[in-house]
């Protein structure tokens, strides 16, 4: 086509273009979920076409066209994607692999490029550094939870941030990486490939209780705790280390700060993305260099390094070594060939982060629990949270619609002593939020039945 032929959003932007024209509208995102599925969670809640990945890619092509929709600010746009949640869905099941989720990412990065953002996104767009700034002081985050407490101010806090009334507010704590006795900088970790005795003679950082039940000789494992597991109260480090040690590794937990992002990301704010995607390369390319894996700790944290990256910095050469080299706590445990502890006789409901089953992969986890014994039930499509979607004015009633789809029957069905599985942070609030159960992770359901068989076998 000749180039005065095309729009202007076209020659701007030739690669988004491209990409929202690789719709060929087969229509598998208004089917049924398929088993172990995601996409179209929005679609199947509210059954309307827009909502559909098929239906947004259409008012893309709309606007990129410059035809009947116009500019990134159109209305039209802004409805289309206003229930996308980022689930990333798609980018697997489509057959031409339409990522909305990158393209919702560009659209909000490109229409509040010169204009004021919303509240949420100058809050929960940035909760990691507000986070740091929060938990650096002593004894300041039980001074927010306490301050929280109070309803007056719970309320005036939700409005501040742009978050739904109905929401019950997560609560601090302090970080938990550098309470960690296992905690090392990068530079230790590093230095120690060279200088150290093998790790595979090392076992002094196995947890008490399992450092004579197994080998450990499958060297370091470094572990990367996000933002979210680091600072905000609902996920157990200690579990992941009793896993990984009990599997034979030597963990070591990574003391420098790195934040991939992702907040900034899912608002669109993607200089700063790529920004904080840069530091934390600064950071794992020397470990990636080191041949020591690393793990991460929330799903779609641990996704930004295995695609979002790549995406948004694809001319540093470090990313793809980064991605390849990080890993699930699953995926981990079965290159160990590790033989988790019995489950038999438990009935799980297992929520895979919408990231996990797309992006990751959660065949490793299934296995592993499949081997232990346990009645599995994998719940398909998503919990409905989805990061800030879920907890933004506007959208708490459809969250509640794409959990009551999937998620909340399945528990249901289950019954009141069928265990409740979730990796990812945002899944373990809408468990909590909306049924009134606590979901475990992967590691804290394994480490809780190896202390119960540890505890059998102690005469």
């Amino acid at each position: 086509t000749h180039e005065s032929a095309l729009s202007p959003m076209t020659i701007s932007h030739p690669e988004f273009a491209a990409d929202v024209h690789r719709c060929t509208g087969v229509g598998k995102c208004i089917a049924p979920t398929a088993p172990g599925g995601v996409m179209c969670p929005s679609y199947q809640a509210s059954g309307l076409e827009v909502d559909s990945t098929r239906g947004r890619a259409s008012v893309l092509k709309e606007m990129v066209n410059d035809t009947l929709i116009n500019g990134w600010d159109s209305p039209e746009a802004e409805r289309a994607l206003d229930l996308c949640m980022a689930c990333k869905g798609c980018a697997r099941d489509c057959p031409t692999e339409i990522d909305m989720a990158s393209y919702r990412s560009t659209v909000l990065d490109e229409k509040y490029r010169h204009r004021p953002r919303p509240r949420s996104h100058l809050t929960m767009g940035l909760l990691p550094r507000w986070e740091r700034v929060l938990t650096r002081v002593p004894g300041v985050p039980s001074l927010a939870n306490a301050v929280l407490s109070v309803p007056v101010f719970a309320r005036l806090a939700r409005w501040t941030a742009g978050v739904d009334q109905r929401r019950p507010l997560p609560r601090f704590q302090a970080s938990a990486r550098l309470a960690s006795p296992q905690v090392a900088s990068v530079e230790e970790i590093v230095t120690d490939q060279d200088a150290s005795p093998s790790s595979a003679t090392r076992t002094d950082s196995a947890p008490p209780g399992f450092r004579t039940r197994r080998n450990h000789d499958k060297g370091d494992v470094v572990i990367w705790v996000d933002s979210f597991s680091d600072m905000l109260e609902g996920s157990d480090l200690s579990a992941v280390v009793t896993v990984l040690a009990e599997a034979g590794y030597r963990p070591r937990v990574l003391a420098d700060d790195v934040c991939c992002g992702l907040t900034w990301i899912t608002t669109g704010q993607l200089d700063g993305a790529r920004r904080r995607l840069r530091a934390g390369l600064d950071v794992l390319a020397p470990l990636s260099d080191a041949s020591v894996p690393v793990v991460g700790l929330e799903p779609s944290c641990t996704t930004v390094w295995r695609d979002d990256a790549l995406r948004l910095l694809p001319d540093d050469p470090r990313v793809h070594r980064v991605a390849r080299n990080m890993h699930t706590v699953a995926e981990m445990l079965e290159a160990a060939q590790w033989t988790p502890p019995s489950l038999a006789g438990h009935t799980l409901v297992a929520q895979p982060h919408c990231h996990h089953a797309s992006i990751l992969g959660f065949s490793p986890d299934k296995r592993l629990l499949e081997a232990a014994g346990a009645t599995v039930t994998v719940v398909s499509g998503c919990c409905g949270y989805a990061g800030n979607f879920g907890v933004e004015k506007g959208h708490y009633d459809f969250s509640v619609k794409v959990a009551q789809h999937d998620l909340l029957p399945a528990i249901e069905e289950a019954g009141p002593q069928a265990i409740i599985l979730a990796d990812g942070f945002s899944c373990r609030r809408q468990v909590s939020d909306l049924a009134g159960r606590r979901a475990l992770t992967l590691s804290e359901l394994f480490a809780s039945h190896l202390v119960s068989a540890h505890r059998c076998l102690t005469p």
